[in-house]
């Protein structure tokens, strides 16, 4: 059964020939309307008709009628290649007219901190797209998970990948802390060194010694023994916490932009930084990928590249 159903599916012009005679009567003007030779049509009805084993037409010297086997045939397959139509103008549309439905992933803090702005603005200008935003650290399979686009951090180059990435903002993680712990620990240092005396909030990714390698911006780098006061699971709580007068905490700069332009949160030896790499947008199709996919990534790396 499955060998029969992919033999009438290769010969979807056949059938598509057969649906043309029988809404034009004749094989000539099928022939017309399909841009073929009256020949080619009838070697396409000879082969549909043996490969269902059935009479679809009758045939007189001036005319072609559907057999009742053929008008039955006629009716389904009629409405089979509009739906088969639709579906490919739907398909080549998709490439050209941003709408339909986005599926993203990011990373807990950016996700949160973030795009809610970011979404909200870009939904504005395109409300034919819809969006489903999953925040999470862990690094979801795009095609497992039926993901559009995924923004992942990196401090380094990305794995090798079957899927395609292009990086939409530079990624520098600096020390912040409120301005009112600040104030109650006598913070007044300007070198590495006097982290040394100071609480930390860290995510566990620093596990062991907690020692910090700190790099400014001329590329000198120096290590610092820390002890962290709380340990927490992402740069999100770490963010978080540092905001309640926790600690000093490394955050992405991106993420702490909004919150010391608040005041809420002060850089600490600012021209001092734990790491630098980029955020990337990873897409099944890479500059094929459906226009809703393109015009959503190009949206965050200007929004990004503005904070």
């Amino acid at each position: 059964m499955v060998d029969e159903l992919e033999t009438i599916g290769g010969a979807l012009e056949d059938i598509r020939a057969f649906c043309a005679v029988a809404e034009f009567g004749t094989v000539s003007a099928a022939a017309r309307q399909l841009g073929e030779t009256k020949g080619s049509i009838s070697r396409r009805l000879s082969r549909l008709e043996h490969r269902l084993g059935a009479a679809l037409l009758a045939r007189t010297p001036r005319a072609v009628s559907p057999t009742e086997e053929g008008t039955a045939f006629y009716i389904k397959a009629r409405e089979a290649l509009a739906w088969l139509d639709d579906a490919a103008e739907g398909a080549r549309q998709s490439q050209d007219v941003p709408q339909g439905h986005l599926r993203v992933t990011a990373p807990v803090d950016i996700g949160i901190e973030l795009m809610p702005p970011i979404v909200a603005k870009f939904r504005a200008l395109h409300p034919q797209i819809t969006i489903e935003l999953l925040v999470t650290d862990t690094p979801l399979d795009l095609a497992a998970n039926r993901i559009d686009l995924a923004l992942r951090a990196r401090d380094g180059n990305l794995p090798d990948m079957v899927y395609r990435a292009s990086s939409v903002a530079p990624l520098r993680v600096g020390l912040y802390a409120a301005p009112d712990y600040l104030e109650a620990n006598g913070w007044s240092g300007d070198t590495p060194a006097a982290l040394a005396e100071q609480h930390f909030v860290i995510s566990r990714e620093f596990t062991g010694a907690a020692q910090l390698v700190l790099t400014d911006h001329r590329g000198r780098t120096q290590e610092v023994v820390i002890r962290p006061s709380i340990r927490t699971s992402d740069y999100a709580s770490v963010l978080r916490l540092a905001i309640a007068g926790a600690g000093i905490g490394p955050v992405p700069d991106l993420v702490a932009a909004a919150h010391v332009a608040s005041g809420a949160l002060a850089p600490v030896l600012a021209d001092w930084s734990l790491s630098g790499g980029q955020l990337y947008a990873i897409s099944l199709s890479g500059q094929h990928a459906p226009a809703r996919v393109r015009v959503f990534r190009e949206f965050v790396r200007t929004a990004l590249n503005t904070v």
